[in-house]
């Protein structure tokens, strides 16, 4: 039976002051040298500083060497001001302008992008929003920027969920943040484990486990209402869930009929299917990109490695043969990486495998590192990791060229979700 809740506690929550901090430990070798100039306005102080939010949003991707205010010869506001010669003294090669203007009770802001060495504009955009959306109007500059430069989608306007635990785990707590840390909010606070949280393919739910009725179970949640539904109350295992590409169903690990095995969850009719039908423990599942397939950790073979299980058939084959420990496999959105935990030389670091030939390369060099989530465009994944002793997230580029960390400076955090594109 399904149960519903709602939460009057999610209801009244805020958002509250940013606990994660960012710390750029590693990024390419030739950073585009950019200069974001500080933007027009001729209001009164602004909440944010939406020139400072681009030039951190491009600095922590790594790809990116932001020129510092205090270096510049000129601060211009439009093109008639941009005197090339200047930013090519400083070594720029690309410049962005914006300028911020109060019109029909919202905020508007126009940047222009300058390609320093052809001399030219290469991009301008307007984008409008109200005060609680400045930062959404700086993250949009910095995606716009971002794609135009390295022809991949940002995902700088992207958001995150994970798990913080608080006083020894005696407290935890569902946060959902924007990708760089900020605007941190809590949807859920429970004195029992949560875990394994999920975002739905439209940004609006996220699924997970709860330990609040004194055993796992899995709930689903309405991000913007709190709303609460009870997916599971089975005996035994009740964990993993992740949502299909289409967003009708949940994979999931259930118990009930002996061991830990995949099931489907159509959430439309609340039917549950068994997927795999094996003595050994199969468990972690993830979809494939196009949802005809699940991939997941089994010990079938004698210890953990990752399978994939084609729907249809139900015909299973392995992925991994690198190392005696392969688990938490997720596939990067183009198809290409399966990126997961790896043991390697004795500790446990974040790994791709190349899905054509095979071969593993070991992406991070911290300990205990586990949980991956990849950045929808492919090019980062976040993960959980030990620092100075304590829980802390991490996120490192799919080619190992870009690192940075997002310690708490409250509680450990863990569990980390990458949200999609909405």
């Amino acid at each position: 039976m399904r149960v519903v809740f709602i939460l009057v506690l999610l209801l009244t929550a805020g958002v509250t002051r940013a606990e994660l901090t960012i710390e750029i430990t590693q990024g390419v070798d030739n950073p585009t040298a950019i200069a974001v100039v500080p933007f027009g306005w001729q209001g009164g102080a602004l909440a944010e500083d939406l020139a400072a939010i681009i030039s951190q949003d491009l600095r922590r991707s790594g790809q990116f060497s932001p020129l510092a205010n205090k270096d510049m010869l000129a601060f211009p506001h439009q093109q008639a001001d941009v005197y090339y010669r200047d930013w090519r003294i400083l070594g720029t090669e690309f410049l962005l302008l914006g300028n911020l203007e109060f019109v029909d009770e919202r905020y508007q802001l126009t940047f222009e992008l300058y390609d320093v060495l052809l001399q030219k504009k290469v991009l301008r955009q307007t984008v409008d929003g109200d005060e609680a959306q400045l930062r959404d109007l700086a993250h949009f500059a910095s995606d716009k920027v971002y794609e135009l430069i390295t022809g991949i989608r940002g995902a700088f306007s992207t958001q995150m969920l994970y798990i913080e635990a608080l006083g020894g785990n005696k407290l935890y707590r569902l946060m959902l943040a924007d990708a760089d840390g900020a605007r941190e909010k809590m949807l859920l606070e429970s004195k029992q484990p949560l875990m394994s949280p999920s975002w739905s393919p439209d940004g609006t739910s996220v699924a997970y486990v709860s330990f609040e009725t004194g055993r796992p179970a899995i709930f689903r949640q309405e991000i913007a209402t709190a709303e609460r539904q009870q997916l599971t109350n089975f005996r035994g295992l009740n964990g993993a869930p992740v949502w299909s590409p289409d967003g009708t169903q949940l994979a999931l690990v259930l118990s009930k009929d002996g061991n830990p095995e995949i099931y489907t969850l159509d959430l439309a009719s609340g039917v549950f299917k068994r997927v795999t039908k094996h003595f050994a423990i199969d468990t972690e599942p993830s979809w494939t990109i196009d949802g005809k397939g699940i991939v997941f950790t089994s010990d079938r073979g004698g210890k953990p490695q990752i399978y994939q299980v084609t729907l249809a058939s139900g015909r299973v084959e392995r992925l991994t043969f690198e190392g005696d420990y392969n688990a938490r496999a997720r596939i990067s959105p183009d198809g290409k990486s399966l990126v997961m935990v790896h043991r390697y030389n004795g500790v446990f670091h974040i790994a791709a495998q190349d899905m054509a030939s095979g071969d593993i390369r070991v992406l991070t060099e911290t300990h205990l590192d586990e949980s991956p989530s990849i950045a929808p465009n492919g090019a980062m994944l976040m993960y959980a990791t030990k620092y100075q002793g304590k829980g802390i997230l991490a996120a490192v580029s799919l080619d190992a060229g870009v690192k940075f960390r997002l310690p708490s400076k409250s509680g450990d955090v863990r569990e980390p979700s990458w949200s999609p594109y909405y």
